[in-house]
């Protein structure tokens, strides 16, 4: 074989990527992050190098720029097409050019090109972004920095995102990642799903502290930071000033606010769950959903894991409810035909079909499924909540929530992004335009916690007749820029962006006011700031602020934009547009491009393309054909696949796919050799046999979940006590005695359990109680089971 120095692709090719270095600045709950990624050209004639790499969907990218040796060139925002025409302008002219641009179809997905990178050249990109920290069920903060990119399932006929992706131990350039945390608070510490250097503290207070990635990340996951100060989140506010150079009146030009809310609900209202609803859960079973939820030897597949799930879900939900079970790959299929009141009859049936879905549904197709339950009528006092579990591999992301939005009346959706490289543009913004709430689960998390939270989320009392009020020293207005807030959940954020235009006096305050109903309670939130502009803040709040506008822009519909008169389909991007340009922020209409015009050098000789690549999760299956957005005239490929680079032709009109990939199969391939099935996890043995009503049954299974014979079992049973009551108040001191860590996961079948002890005015309870700690070997206090 012929001997290759550097770095090289699977086929050999030469990789000019040589290093990623990324650093994060985290202020409070608001993260600054600059990527630079660093190319050389070790080959003898001039390269395009284009790299599809993950973003956080919610990310406002707002610099990009390139350095060759001592020249500096800054991008600027311009319309898509205009951009993609400059650079390949630029390109057929010999100069160097480097473009980028979002995908079309999901916001999480760019495309960085580097042309006419002459041999032996050199160049450094940076490109700059800023996003909002995800608040975390204990009360972290959490950072991804994504670099896992599984390739997405398209519908045929759809158009796609060309990925050139390897496994992750073949990936062929180096990732260093620091990050340094400053807040208003102490950081008590600072967590990984990665290998870290210690937390550095930088200052007495340890309100600043920094930390490292250490050498040699794998690339086999996402880079996951979970931050923590030592107070409880508190509501602030953050007045930025606008940009000196902005005319006044404008985004740029006046001054904005950001307000973090947290709203307190009280604790009576919070402990009443609702005893109505109808509960839709839709689970991805494509070929993907086989791959092992980590990298740990005997980890338990994701859709093993989303089994385990549907099972404590089935049996937390309460008595009067309806539901239904849908899964979806390139079809789909559904447990009933339409959702059916809750029984011991029906939880069963469904039950039964639940353990025998596998990963065998062939692609990631949800839009369809989709469409089939919001064509269902909705039944009459019971609220419709949606939860949806995806590993988020979604080609047409942006359809898929347009029409959870369209539905967002409805119902609330609440969604479950599962491994390595889910879709944060997906999994968000279901839940953002379905007014749920959204969670992802990857690394060794247990999927059953977030999903109890989120369960726990779905029947507490819904939030109505949410207003804000405003109120500010006269000459002074305030324009909005968030959408409205339709949703509050308990301990969660809602962030409201809004412009100040006029001239306030000095010490001036404000303060706004967040009014709302909870279970026919009403009530508000009140907080005050001050309008001075915080200092050396630069223009984060102002990115995130247009990045919210043009994300809201874009969802909504053409006709919805026009102010009376006609629809006129160019509308909403040409304020996109505008929007996009003033602010500096990326956006589906435009795309960053820089051209080098300064050396007057004409690059000599055809250009190569060289694809790089991105790492996937291992065992990932291979996906349908995936397919570039953008063309370049200067030699570019319009078409590639996953590691297909060696499989195309050339036509007298550009490339095409080899006829022996044409037939691809266009969906996910389930793997071939399944995994021998563990026994089951204690806890699961135990509430699977739970019934719908909540009680257990005394028998022998029941006996062996517990660890003990039948006869010991029923010796032990106090006289006079009915034995289902005996089964289940040992069921109960059983979770409280053994699995008190993983209360979340079975806290709300246990007060089905209660509920139903307490129906039956049992006797004998606390004599019950003292036999069941004495055959268990526990000291669980009847008080702590709610009896």
């Amino acid at each position: 074989m012929e001997n290759c120095c550097g770095l090289l692709t699977s086929k050999q090719e030469p990789v000019p990527l040589k290093s990623v270095e990324v650093e994060l600045e985290v202020r409070d709950h608001v993260a600054t992050v600059v990527s630079t990624l660093n190319y050389e050209n070790k080959e003898d004639k001039p390269l395009e190098a284009v790299f599809v790499f993950p973003m956080p969907g919610d990310a406002a990218v707002c610099h990009f720029s390139a350095t060759i040796g001592q020249t500096q060139i800054v991008a600027e925002v311009k319309e898509k097409q205009k951009a993609r025409e400059e650079y390949d302008d630029a390109l057929s002219s010999g100069q160097q050019a480097f473009l980028l641009e979002e995908s079309d179809q999901s916001p999480d997905i760019f495309s960085l090109s580097v042309g006419s990178l002459p041999p032996g050249e050199s160049a450094s990109i940076r490109l700059e972004y800023v996003t909002e920290l995800a608040v975390q069920a204990d009360e972290g903060l959490r950072f991804v920095l994504p670099a896992v990119l599984n390739p997405r399932y398209h519908p045929q006929g759809s158009e796609g995102v060309q990925v050139t992706s390897v496994p992750a131990s073949l990936v062929p350039y180096s990732l260093s990642f620091s990050a340094r945390v400053s807040s208003p608070r102490p950081v008590s510490k600072v967590e990984s799903n990665c290998p870290m250097d210690p937390l550095k503290y930088l200052n007495t207070e340890q309100s600043q502290a920094t930390v490292k990635l250490a050498a040699g990340h794998k690339f086999d996951k996402d880079v996951e930071l979970l931050i923590y100060y030592k107070d409880a989140h508190q509501p602030t506010a953050v007045v930025e000033a606008g940009q000196t150079s902005a005319k006044p009146g404008t985004l740029m030009g006046d001054p904005l606010v950001m307000l973090s809310l947290y709203p307190e609900f009280p604790q009576a209202v919070m402990s009443s769950l609702a005893s109505c609803g109808e509960f839709v859960f839709l689970l991805d079973r494509s070929g993907s959903m086989g791959v092992p939820m980590n990298n740990n030897e005997g980890s338990q597949t994701r859709i093993g894991s989303a089994r385990d799930t549907l099972l404590l879900l089935l049996k937390s939900i309460p008595m009067g409810c309806y539901f239904n079970i849908y899964s979806f790959g390139s079809s789909y299929e559904h447990i009933f035909p339409k959702s059916v009141e809750y029984s011991e009859k029906t939880m069963e049936e469904a039950l039964k079909k639940v353990e025998g879905m596998e990963d065998d549904l062939g692609g990631t197709e949800i839009l369809e499924a989709l469409k089939h339950i919001y064509s269902q009528a909705c039944i009459p006092n019971q609220p419709r909540q949606l939860f949806v579990f995806t590993d988020g591999e979604v080609g047409n992301t942006k359809e898929v929530i347009n029409l959870v939005k369209k539905n967002s009346a409805s119902h609330r959706c609440f969604s479950f992004g599962i491994g390595e490289g889910a879709s944060s543009a997906l999994i968000n913004g279901l839940a953002k335009e379905g007014g749920g709430h959204a969670q992802f689960i990857t690394g060794i998390d247990r999927m059953q916690p977030k999903v109890m939270q989120s369960l726990r989320f779905a029947l507490q009392p819904a939030v109505v007749d949410i207003s804000v009020k405003w109120d500010l020293p006269k000459g002074v207005s305030v324009s909005v820029l968030s959408p409205p807030i339709t949703t509050l959940f308990q301990g969660q954020r809602s962030l409201i962006y809004a412009q100040l235009t006029g001239q306030s006096p000095k010490a001036a305050e404000g303060s706004v006011t967040v009014k709302y109903s909870l279970a026919g309670h009403p009530s508000q939130n009140k907080l005050h700031f001050n309008l001075k502009p915080a200092e050396d803040s630069g223009l984060t709040v102002h990115r995130l602020a247009a990045r919210t506008l043009i994300r809201s822009l874009e969802m909504v519909e053409d006709e919805e934009v026009v102010e009376g008169g006609e629809p006129d389909e160019g509308v909403k991007k040409k304020k996109v547009v505008e929007l996009s340009v003033q602010s500096g922020v990326s956006s589906a209409f435009t795309a960053f491009i820089a051209v080098n015009k300064g050396s007057g050098e004409t690059i000599q000789g055809p250009l190569v393309r060289r694809n790089v690549p991105t790492p996937m999760m291992m065992g990932c299956p291979t996906p349908c054909m995936m397919r570039m957005y953008h063309c370049s005239a200067a030699g570019g490929i319009a078409i590639d696949g996953l590691l297909m680079a060696d499989n195309l032709e050339e036509e007298s009109d550009g490339y095409q796919m080899a006829d022996d990939f044409e037939q691809e199969v266009m969906y996910d391939e389930p793997p071939e050799a399944k995994p021998e099935l563990p026994r089951r996890d204690p806890l699961l043995q135990l509430v699977s046999l739970q019934r719908a009503s909540g009680r257990w049954e005394l028998d022998p299974a029941l006996a062996a979940a517990l660890g003990k014979t039948s006869e010991e079992v029923e010796m032990t049973q106090p006289s006079e006590v009915n034995k289902e009551v005996w089964a289940t108040i040992l069921a109960l001191i059983w979770l409280h005695g053994f699995k008190l860590d993983a209360q979340e996961e079975w806290e709300l079948l246990a007060m089905k359990a209660v509920s139903w002890l307490r129906a039956q005015n049992a006797p004998r309870v606390t004599q019950c109680v003292e036999a069941g700690n004495t055959l268990l070997g526990c000291k669980v206090q009847q008080d702590a089971l709610g009896i």
